[in-house]
């Protein structure tokens, strides 16, 4: 009777398998042909609309579904965007690019690559100009480059300067009686603080501080060119929050027009010679990155690798948003292999993660560089973690506010002892050997137990600084003085050693061409993930439940402690030794 139960769910299995694969791959069609029929045409007289809101990533990604060789490219990178602007810089259909009520959640070091694309895009005699009912301060940073800043005659621009908000937790622990086993190494590892204590000690204090100084003079020194108005005025402006009507904002200069959009829309009109009852012809940016894909006249043979290492480092296959050895090593080897690329250029934009992880690709760059020049060009953010895997780089670029260093480690684990002391709750344990049992998250961490860990963070730590050592010709003192977790940015890491020179991902291309000796040539990004039929489906079965359910914590907790219990989640769930960026910086 079993047997026949058996072989009747084995039948009902591979029919429904059947029926789903049919379902998947009729959409994947729909898709497809879709694609292939949405193809914009631009227009003779055109204005590209930059709406970056669906823009996050430098990279869009590519992936392929290794069960039937079904491969998709998404455009919607910040590096698609800066391509599409360049072919605009002489595409004869486009006059002027607009910003109009532009928010997104790009990064300050991306908002900077934009701005320079488009002061590179202006030189070419066509106009950028913006316009808002409301500028927030990141907002503002990049929409100042443009000819004309408009502002609605009841908008402000939100002009203070940064901040950032650290929450801090060791009373939650008490309260809820769990607790978080912390070991850490480092004078500045303060990414475990908030779970140690319930204020801000004087050294984090200190590189927040420095931190944000130094970021915020970047920011001004950029808007001071694009306004004319000097960093000190700036500060003033700042100090007496001089933007925050649209008269301050005008009477300061960083505004030219107070107009309604219809107004700001008829300046346009005007500039490209359209009569004003005529619609303007607009193509949204990532419209205009599809029309123009493909569309290089480069026939060079040789190439340059761009290999875009963004998100968290986990382990794994990774993703578009998670760095995993599977997908960066195997784009690292093709790279390697391939006789028609070059040169290597790794784009790092990660607060770190998995130690382990790091070192794994930090070998497979080692590997590479003996046969090819390894570039780095770091992001937002290169720290820790994601500093480990840019150290040994034959030479590394970063922006002036690129966050970078956090040279430190860390341990986290989780203890219940209290949660189970309220509840009744004791564990008893028995073994054959003295460590068999490991640790138990429902006993106070043994004080041998807790001494392995150390010797465990110390070990990995020693080999973070001697891998760093290596890569910038320094001793480990050296590295030691500038490390224990101490975070940097682009402009304070080119002083003490850790990067070599300031720039973006351009000039870390245009350097790997120059090492490699070509001057004609291409670009391939990397890497393409790999996912099976099944994570398929896991995906677009999972997705909306675990939205749902985040969004049902939400409105029941409030966001603010949704991210509390995110934090504490996370590092609940983290078992190996960290190399991460000592915290969540929330610039405001």
């Amino acid at each position: 009777m079993n047997f026949f139960k058996n072989v009747l769910a084995t039948m009902v299995g591979i029919i429904l398998f059947s029926m789903l694969s049919f379902f998947l791959l009729f959409i994947v069609g729909i898709a497809i042909s879709a694609s292939s029929e949405s193809t914009v045409s631009v227009k003779n007289n055109s204005v590209i609309k930059l709406d970056l809101f669906a823009v996050t990533n430098d990279y869009g990604g590519k992936t392929r579904v290794t069960d039937f060789e079904f491969s998709e490219k998404n455009n919607d990178g910040l590096i698609d965007v800066l391509n599409a602007i360049e072919f605009a810089k002489t595409d004869s259909s486009i006059k002027g690019i607009s910003i109009e009520n532009n928010a997104s959640m790009l990064g300050i070091t991306q908002r900077k690559a934009i701005r320079e694309k488009l002061n590179e895009f202006k030189k070419t005699g066509k106009f950028v100009v913006a316009y808002s009912d409301g500028y927030s301060q990141s907002e503002y940073y990049m929409n100042s480059v443009a000819d004309t800043v408009y502002l609605n005659p009841m908008g402000s621009v939100d002009f203070k300067g940064l901040a950032s908000e650290i929450l801090y937790m060791k009373d939650l622990q008490e309260k809820s009686g769990v607790k978080m086993e912390v070991i850490r190494l480092g004078k500045f590892k303060s990414a475990v603080e908030p779970y140690l204590q319930q204020t801000m000690s004087e050294e984090n204090r200190e590189q927040m501080t420095v931190l944000l100084n130094s970021i915020w003079d970047d920011v001004i020194t950029d808007i001071s060119e694009s306004r004319k108005i000097s960093k000190d005025s700036l500060n003033v402006i700042a100090t007496n929050l001089d933007g925050r009507t649209p008269e301050l904002a005008l009477k300061n200069r960083l505004i030219d027009k107070i107009a309604y959009f219809d107004e700001y829309e008829n300046g346009m009109r005007k500039a490209m010679n359209i009569e004003k009852d005529k619609e303007i012809n607009k193509v949204d940016i990532l419209d205009y990155v599809t029309s123009t894909f493909g569309k290089s006249k480069n026939k060079a043979k040789d190439r340059v690798a761009v290999i875009v290492a963004q998100g968290e480092i986990r382990g794994g296959e990774g993703s578009v948003n998670i760095i995993g050895e599977g997908s960066i090593n195997r784009a690292l080897k093709e790279a390697r292999n391939n006789e028609n690329i070059k040169a290597v250029v790794l784009r790092v934009n990660s607060p770190g993660g998995s130690a382990l992880t790091s070192d794994i690709i930090w070998r497979e760059i080692e590997l590479t560089k003996k046969v090819k020049p390894v570039i780095v060009s770091m992001g937002d953010v290169a720290a820790s973690g994601g500093y480990y895997i840019a150290c040994n780089a034959d030479r590394i670029f970063a922006e002036p506010s690129t966050i970078t260093g956090s040279i430190g480690v860390f341990g986290v684990i989780p203890n219940f002892k209290g949660v189970a002391d309220k509840i009744g709750v004791n564990a008893e344990t028995v073994k054959t050997h003295a460590n068999a049992a490991g640790y138990s998250v429902f006993e106070e961490m043994d004080p041998g137990f807790r001494e392995m860990i150390q010797a465990d963070i110390q070990r990995v730590y020693d080999t973070f600084v001697n891998r760093v050592a290596a890569g910038r010709k320094m001793t480990y003192d050296q590295v030691h003085e500038i490390a224990q977790g101490r975070v940097w940015t682009g402009s304070m890491a080119l002083e003490n050693g850790l990067v070599d020179e300031i720039g973006g991902l351009d000039k870390a291309i245009a350097y790997a061409a120059e090492k490699a000796g070509i001057t004609d040539y291409k670009i391939n990004y990397y890497p393409e993930y790999e996912i099976k039929l099944s994570d398929l489906f896991r995906g677009l079965l999972g997705i909306s439940v675990k939205e749902a359910q985040q969004q049902a914590i939400i409105e029941t907790v409030g966001k603010e402690n949704y991210e509390l219990f995110e934090r504490l989640n996370y590092l609940k769930e983290t078992k190996a030794i960290q190399a991460m960026l000592p915290y969540q910086i929330n610039i405001k």
